[in-house]
């Protein structure tokens, strides 16, 4: 029973932080995805601070990454970090509330638009606590966010 428990844990572990083992959150203010791994290729989208990311492998200081549409792009190892969770705004004025709940009231810099990222503090069920890159916090419920 014992050795069934054990194993079990491990299982469930090893899926858990699957998810999350290749996530990777921009850390510069904004940064350029590329088609390739280098300067020389065409940068084919620029995003901004906290902007998640999902790695899949890397070439040099050059990660290769998908996006939270599944595009493939890179992006250079120093503008990214895997020392937090970030979040993107998978729809169109999504509210942010002051609390896990829509019996709270939205947050003065609510709705967030499509492609907004955040840092995320914390999940409480389905209510995400984020915060984005000019300090403001507040909640996103959390089927409206891609989360790396």
């Amino acid at each position: 029973m014992i050795k069934i428990f054990f194993f079990s844990t491990i299982f469930i572990s090893a899926l858990f932080f699957n998810n999350y083992a290749h996530a990777l959150c921009v850390d510069a203010t904004e940064a350029n995805l590329r088609r390739g791994p280098g300067t020389k290729y065409e940068k084919t989208w620029q995003v901004f601070k906290y902007m998640p990311l999902q790695k899949i492998s890397k070439k040099g200081n050059w990660y290769k990454v998908k996006d939270v549409a599944g595009d493939i792009h890179w992006i250079y190892r120093k503008q990214v970090t895997a020392k937090f969770k970030c979040a993107v705004v998978k729809g169109e004025n999504v509210a942010i509330r002051s609390g896990p709940g829509t019996r709270f009231g939205k947050t003065y810099f609510s709705p967030a638009m499509t492609y907004d990222s955040f840092r995320v503090i914390k999940i409480k069920g389905s209510w995400v606590n984020v915060v984005d890159e000019f300090a403001n916090a507040g909640w996103i419920f959390r089927n409206l966010l891609w989360i790396q």
